[in-house]
């Protein structure tokens, strides 16, 4: 795919973007994250990643206030050059924040990805126990997402490039109906020296979206990651 053919999805994830100003029942955090790859073998890696959550909008008022910081860690087994298996666990700090419960988070992750030409083709299925003191959820995800520089057909260092996902969202727990989600993400890269990549962008959520009163959610993503 040429650099010229490659615009229009790019624009496609954004003008989409545009519209989330006008929604109601909207809340806005900015989500800065740190994470940590590391090969411990050809085919074995582990990533390590914290993120802190914050408030920007909440209740229609603009506000800068920490909602919850996440540690997560994840392993990943490559099957073939194209296919990994993944386990992770996670622990999220809320109560000493907002007053929300904390979580454990188990998570269990196959992803597979095709790259044709210059733009990458990628397909993550997760499941997900969601563990709380007054409640277990399972969540079942799936993720479609692409990739491709936005200079040329190859990355260099020093380059931008963009990422864009769609991902749908099932929850479902004992005596609770069953919660459905749906996100849309984009963001811009640069690959720079010594295995650093930093990105920013915006995701957008859809969430409860079969329920009468769909929450709009957006966030301001803002992150470093470091490959040792």
């Amino acid at each position: 795919m040429s650099s010229t053919n490659k615009w229009p999805l790019f624009l496609f994830f954004f003008l989409l973007f545009g519209t989330i100003h006008a929604q109601d029942n909207l809340t806005g955090y900015w989500q800065p994250q740190l994470a940590i790859n590391y090969d411990v073998t050809g085919i074995y890696s582990h990533n390590f990643s914290v993120a802190n959550r914050n408030y920007i909008i909440d209740d229609s008022e603009v506000v800068l206030k920490t909602r919850q910081i996440d540690l997560v860690h994840f392993s990943t087994l490559k099957l073939k050059d194209n296919q990994t298996l993944a386990l992770g666990i996670q622990y999220r700090f809320r109560n000493n924040f907002d007053g929300g419960d904390n979580e454990l988070r188990l998570t269990q992750q196959y992803n597979v990805t095709s790259k044709p030409l210059s733009v990458r083709y990628g397909h993550r299925l997760r499941s997900e126990q969601r563990i709380t003191e007054s409640l277990t959820t399972h969540r079942f995800r799936y993720r479609f997402a692409v990739d491709f520089p936005l200079m040329g057909e190859k990355l260099d260092l020093g380059e931008p490039y963009f990422v864009g996902s769609f991902e749908n969202l099932l929850s479902v727990a004992k005596g609770t109906s069953s919660l459905y989600d749906v996100r849309l993400s984009g963001q811009i890269g640069w690959q720079l020296d010594h295995g650093l990549k930093l990105q920013a962008g915006v995701e957008y959520r859809m969430e409860e979206f079969t329920s009468g009163l769909p929450q709009n959610v957006v966030f301001l993503l803002t992150s470093a990651q470091l490959s040792l």
